[in-house]
């Protein structure tokens, strides 16, 4: 693990919103709060190279497992997994941590709840920075309107089917989950040790139908259109240009939506930019959350 000489992630189980959320945690407890969201289909080891720098930076750094992956608790419905639900776990995730105001840095899904958390729970959010993901009313509008994007899509439209999704997922020791990271440009990003514990995560009780519930929620949500979001805490989009789930169109739909935002695009990163580009995710991110 690429933490920092000395930081070693303290672990915790929190009762939020009705579920169990498995956290790490770095950083003094009593510094400013920074939640580090995971997407898809990582846990809280997908911010390896960025909680040590983090937490020494004096951020109390929590990056939970959310409601679905790894050791986090699993509902079964698609229903469990609707975005007012997920951002409701971060901000009582806050409330058990005595905290009111905090920080969001998100990644792929995790990105859509760090949307979700900017318009549900303004007040409380004090900046956040997204990896890899456009504002999901964005994202469900660029599926229908913009062919490449629907192209690239596919396998939204995949997910929506009962059982077989699980089955591919899980063949061949995660094949097909392990094989997307293989997109990375950073040929040493994720190691064989990395991917045992990804495939220990994804082998968790009810791990995959939870995770793909995600994808299915999605598509069942009636957002509004896209251009009623309004996002007024200061926002840093990131996104690498090699990103082959994404067209670089809806980074710019979703900074329209931000009353102040700066946009930083990695011409070879892919999809997974914070392991293609660790340590300049992680000054980006320490210079815009200091700013």
């Amino acid at each position: 693990m690429n933490l920092s000489p000395g930081v070693t992630p303290r672990f915790f189980l929190a009762t939020t919103n009705g579920v169990k959320l498995h956290c790490a945690e770095a950083g003094p407890a009593d510094g400013p709060l920074l939640f580090l969201l995971h997407g898809f289909p990582e846990f809280w080891y997908g911010w390896r190279n960025q909680i040590g720098p983090l937490a020494e930076s004096g951020y109390h750094v929590v990056v939970p497992d959310q409601r679905g992956f790894n050791r986090s608790g699993k509902p079964k419905e698609v229903s469990s997994y609707d975005l007012d639900l997920l951002a409701a776990d971060i901000a009582s995730l806050a409330d058990s941590l005595k905290q009111d105001k905090f920080s969001v840095a998100a990644h792929d899904f995790g990105g859509s709840v760090a949307w979700w958390i900017a318009g549900n729970y303004a007040a409380r959010l004090s900046r956040m920075a997204i990896l890899s993901c456009p504002h999901p009313a964005v994202w469900m509008e660029s599926m229908q309107t913009i062919p490449e994007q629907k192209r690239k899509s596919w396998y939204v439209r995949f997910f929506q089917l009962p059982i077989l999704p699980e089955l591919t997922m899980k063949m061949l020791n995660f094949k097909a989950l392990s094989d997307s990271f293989g997109q990375c440009i950073r040929p040493d990003a994720f190691t064989p040790a990395d991917l045992d514990r990804y495939r220990e995560a994804w082998s968790q009780p009810g791990a995959v139908h939870a995770m793909l519930n995600w994808y299915r929620a999605a598509c069942r949500k009636k957002f509004a259109p896209s251009s009623e979001y309004r996002i007024t805490a200061p926002t840093l989009l990131i996104s690498g240009m090699k990103d082959v789930y994404a067209v670089p169109r809806l980074t710019d739909l979703s900074e329209k939506l931000c009353k102040q935002c700066d946009v930083v695009r990695f011409e070879n990163a892919t999809h997974w930019v914070q392991h293609d580009e660790p340590l300049a995710i992680t000054n980006l991110l320490k210079d815009f959350l200091a700013s």
